[in-house]
């Protein structure tokens, strides 16, 4: 049983950042745990620009935005296992893993951090119907495909679902030389962000169907074409049907944090995100386990993947420096009018006396001409106007805590009329 202050399950960009912050803010013991055969995460089969826009001031590709935190763990000297397999870790903190180096081995650590991401939803779970044939992908394999291992998948290709891997992988996908004939989209509004919407479909003429879902998939070997129909009330549409041949089709249709580990350890699931449910430290419902990054829910940005790392970067520093502290009630944060989710869900009460305090949040439609609002007990503590809010973007509000109305149960953030 090896002995660490931090052990960090994950070495994407939140396990980096992570890291990075723990141990500028004391921890000297520190080990990451990545399963793949290098570090960064899914950054490395982001080879389109984008990132680094809120955390460097300057646009990079995935890669680049990746290899400036794995050039800080390793100036500052933070140790790594690659090709790592976390097998499990329960409620005392013990972590089972093994490599073929080390085999099988087991970690006491002082403090976890959960960074182990998300993956995609596959066809299995999207209940399309049709045959079973060659040539279906999701997005995020295709993605790797062609940008790591330089293969194409096709030379045909339809895409279902219109997030954010999707829409680059429609424009990545003509770039190679493929034709990209349309999205779809199930529901009525798109799952990516605006600019990507531009960028990767308008600027290419790929046309976007709303409402629109796969019905049948034709092919034995090789994929021959799909059926695409528009859907209303979840079911779809008779003679709306459209064929589109095609020898690929790529699946697009969300992501979904990776939690076995979490669930294992007996740790709270926050039934939207399917995350685990933390606090305004990042802890989780286990004293001393801390999760960010899309482990924690999915996010849109990897800039805000790190800034939430960083911070339980420095939570867990905190927990390890100072002990296990007295279990201090938490005020819940409750959503209302169209606020699907928050990060955190409950927050500390020595948070709300002299912290400020920052919660990220989802909608669950669009919205026009709305009004964010932060209600502690009766009193409205922030109101912030907004233009638009979409489900593909997520939102963030601060504000500084301390001047809380007394005996307050809870703490409600929704949307109302502006």
């Amino acid at each position: 049983m090896e002995q660490y202050e931090l052990v960090i399950i994950g070495g994407g960009p939140a396990g980096l950042a992570a890291a990075v912050a723990a141990r500028q803010a004391g921890v000297r013991d520190i080990l990451i745990l990545e399963r793949d055969r290098e570090l960064g995460g899914i950054l490395n089969q982001c080879i389109h620009n984008g990132f680094g826009l809120h955390t460097f001031r300057e646009e990079l590709t995935g890669p680049e935005y990746a290899q400036r935190f794995i050039r800080q763990v390793q100036d500052l000297e933070i140790p790594y296992k690659l090709g790592t397999m976390v097998l499990s870790l329960d409620k005392e903190k013990t972590i089972t893993a093994m490599n073929p180096e080390d085999g099988l081995f087991q970690l006491r650590p002082k403090a976890v951090i959960l960074a182990m991401g998300c993956r995609e939803r596959p066809r299995g779970a999207l209940n399309i119907p049709g045959t079973r044939p060659a040539g279906i992908y999701t997005a995020g394999t295709a993605q790797r495909l062609v940008n790591m291992e330089g293969y194409l998948p096709g030379r045909e290709c339809v895409i279902l679902g219109s997030g954010d891997i999707g829409l680059i992988m429609a424009r990545r996908m003509t770039l190679e030389g493929a034709h990209v004939p349309v999205v779809a989209e199930l529901m009525p509004y798109s799952g990516g962000l605006k600019r990507n919407i531009v960028q990767c479909l308008d600027d290419f003429g790929i046309p976007l169907k709303l409402s629109h879902t796969v019905v049948d998939i034709r092919g034995r070997e090789r994929l021959e074409g799909v059926t695409l129909a528009r859907v209303e009330n979840g079911r779809p549409v008779p003679g709306t049907e459209e064929y589109y041949p095609c020898d690929t089709l790529l699946l697009s249709c969300g992501l979904i944090p990776e939690n076995e580990l979490t669930r294992e350890a007996g740790a709270v699931i926050n039934p939207v995100t399917n995350g685990p449910a933390v606090n305004d430290a990042l802890e989780t419902s286990i004293p001393g386990v801390f999760a960010a990054g899309n482990v924690l829910h999915v996010h849109d940005l990897v800039d805000y993947v790190s800034q939430e790392a960083a911070a339980a970067g420095r939570s867990a520093a905190q927990y390890i420096q100072q002990g296990e502290p007295a279990l201090e009630a938490a005020l819940p944060v409750r959503c209302y009018g169209g606020v699907r989710y928050t990060v955190p869900s409950a927050i500390r009460h020595q948070s709300l006396r002299s912290e400020d305090v920052t919660i990220r949040f989802r909608v669950d439609n669009v919205y026009q001409n709305k009004t964010i609002v932060l209600r502690a007990g009766s009193e409205i503590v922030l109101r912030r106007k907004k233009a638009v809010l979409a489900p593909g973007e997520m939102e963030t509000v601060t504000w500084k805590a301390g001047a809380l109305p007394e005996g307050i149960t809870e703490i409600r953030l929704g949307l109302e009329e502006a």
